[in-house]
């Protein structure tokens, strides 16, 4: 582990600052000064240098200038300005820094969805995976999130999910995790005794009820892996769903634990090599500003080990009590 933890730390602040606040049990003089690096230095300097004037990046809110001269409609492109926005809050740049207001505010007040709703970035889209990330995005930004919570409310589907498909009854994996995550955040901030907690967190749990009745990976009517990919790490993971990531969720959402969480968690634990780390399993292809440096689909990822590694300390605390 001493070797992970020194391979961990020798990285962007980006990345150091959460390996200092979940693994090494840091200062919080310490963590607060590693997280100011954060918009100052490395990647999430670079993101926010690259921000157009009328806030947006690439040209773009959801798919942007570099989709232009593609020929394949839909492929996906990561460099605008709903996923770098999503990879600013990975990243934990500090809202209250002056250069990410500045930034943030720019998004609040220029950009609208193009080529859907036109509504501002905030307020939403109106796909519940895309939905899902824009209420992360604004809880942690200090936005106003109203609209687009109320619109994911409206969505739950009957068995408990979401879909960004509306012709279905069936829910996605990955519209789930995304929105799943963002009423995590909502709940997680809101103000004490606001009335619409009740609501948020009824939907909340039943949202993971649909995922732990599959134990987060198989199908209840037959216990086969539902989708080979849903197993394979990803880091970022932008849209999609994979195991690493609903443990991820799982950990912060039902500090508990949950039992249905075990054969997840057995075969996170497996995927580790000799050195204690994990591999990117799975590169979600579409154009990106940069990429850490040496992480390729198949190479040990700090990303993804960071987030394996605080999954089972976690697991392994309440195992241990």
């Amino acid at each position: 582990m001493d070797a992970t933890l020194d391979w961990l730390l020798d990285a962007d602040p980006a990345i150091r600052w959460q390996v200092l606040r979940d693994l090494a049990d840091a200062s919080e003089v310490e963590l607060a000064g590693e997280r100011s690096r954060v918009a100052v230095e490395g990647w999430g300097a670079r993101l926010l240098g690259l921000q157009d004037p009328d806030g947006r990046w690439d040209g773009g809110t959801y798919r942007g200038g570099w989709i232009e001269s593609r020929e394949e409609p839909g492929f996906d492109a990561w460099t605008a300005t709903h996923f770098t926005v999503q990879t600013l809050r990975e990243y934990g740049v500090d809202p209250a820094d002056p250069r990410v207001a500045e930034a943030i505010g720019r998004v609040r007040e220029g950009v609208i969805w193009d080529r859907s709703s036109g509504l501002p970035y905030f307020d939403g889209e109106g796909e519940a995976c895309v939905d899902g990330v824009v209420l992360s995005n604004g809880v942690y930004f200090g936005a106003d999130t109203t609209h687009v919570l109320s619109g994911l409310l409206a969505t739950q589907l009957g068995d408990g999910g979401w879909n960004c498909e509306t012709d279905t009854e069936v829910s996605s994996f990955h519209s789930t995790i995304c929105v799943l995550e963002g009423l995590l955040a909502w709940e997680l901030a809101a103000a004490t005794g606001d009335p619409r907690i009740p609501e948020v967190r009824t939907a909340r749990h039943r949202g993971e009820e649909y995922l732990l009745e599959r134990r987060l990976l198989w199908r209840r009517s037959t216990g086969e892996l539902i989708d080979p990919r849903f197993g394979m790490l990803s880091y970022p993971a932008r849209w999609y769903y994979d195991v690493g990531r609903a443990l991820e969720h799982f950990r912060r959402a039902r500090p508990e634990g949950d039992p249905r969480l075990a054969d997840a968690i057995a075969r996170l634990r497996v995927k580790a090599d000799d050195e204690g780390r994990w591999r990117l399993e799975n590169d979600h292809e579409g154009p990106v500003w940069f990429r850490p440096e040496g992480e390729w689909e198949g190479t040990p990822s700090r990303w993804v080990t960071l987030r394996s590694l605080r999954v089972l300390r976690w697991w392994d605390t309440l195992s241990s009590r």
